[in-house]
């Protein structure tokens, strides 16, 4: 499937948010990715940072959707999203070892459309199939502050470089810092790598190919001694796939990678990323 990924998780990207009843809201960031069930019917999964849908105490959150109206304009239109029961049980999933949350959502049609093919998340080998290491730029998508790019609700794209090294094998390095300014209401928005391109590490002599791929979700910022560094905590998207593996079975095998993020790292959607409604 050939397409501009950043033009098409810029639809796929939603703000999620839930008011606090101060006038106040939290606000995370979440991406949808399409997929097969395992009775063979598509459908939507909505993928974030677990503790986006932890740190809202209500059991129905609200995810941003857009509607295209006939004139070329969007209207925001928010929708509820229901994320515990009636009894404060979470109705989402979530990887047992790193802070990736999911959970199918019946999306409208049109908006259904935009959600991108699991297939673009980034595999186990991909960082070291495609060469990925320090320096690299990454585009990350997001709504800091709750800001969005526009009235339409869309994402706020910008752009960082890979700050660390190793960077792979996700097993072992689960995650990696992003030069970026990371901003409450960020977390759980996708980064990826767009349009790069890369020649075959195979044979060199081949013509470079476009590469297009999700590399993770941005789940932490990095403090120290209360200062913001400026720079964000990537989680690898394989935690993402093992995350949606969950759904249907709870028990599927999963990857406990032992390296932690730095110290100092913090959430980057917590109690401060309230912001007026």
């Amino acid at each position: 499937m050939n397409m501009d990924l950043s033009v098409e998780l810029m639809h796929a990207t939603v703000q999620l948010e839930q008011p606090l009843g101060n006038g106040t809201r939290t606000v995370g960031t979440g991406f949808l990715i399409s997929e097969t069930a395992p009775d063979g019917r598509p459908r939507t999964v909505l993928v974030t940072a677990n503790h986006v849908f932890k740190q809202m105490p209500g059991q129905v959150a609200r995810i941003g959707y857009r509607v295209a109206n006939a004139d070329g304009s969007w209207s925001y239109s928010p929708q509820p999203l229901q994320i515990r029961d009636a009894s404060g049980n979470e109705l989402w999933t979530h990887h047992p070892a790193r802070d990736v949350a999911a959970i199918v959502i019946t999306a409208p049609a049109e908006f259904a459309k935009s959600a991108i093919p699991e297939d673009y998340l980034a595999s186990d080998d991909t960082f070291t199939k495609y060469q990925v290491e320090a320096g690299d730029e990454l585009m990350a998508l997001g709504f800091p502050r709750g800001l969005a790019a526009n009235q339409a609700g869309f994402p706020i794209l910008r752009a960082g470089r890979i700050a660390s090294y190793p960077v792979a094998p996700a097993k072992i390095f689960p995650t990696f810092l992003l030069d970026f300014s990371v901003f409450p209401g960020n977390s759980g928005g996708p980064v990826f790598m767009h349009n790069d391109a890369r020649r075959s590490p195979v044979d060199a002599s081949q013509a470079p190919q476009d590469v297009e791929f999700i590399a993770g979700l941005l789940t932490q910022q990095v403090e120290l001694n209360n200062e913001r560094l400026e720079i964000g905590i990537v989680t690898h998207a394989k935690y993402i796939r093992e995350t949606i593996g969950l759904l249907d079975n709870p028990a599927a095998p999963v990857t406990m990678a032992s390296t932690e993020p730095v110290t100092g790292a913090r959430a980057a959607s917590a109690e401060e990323a309230a912001t007026p409604n």
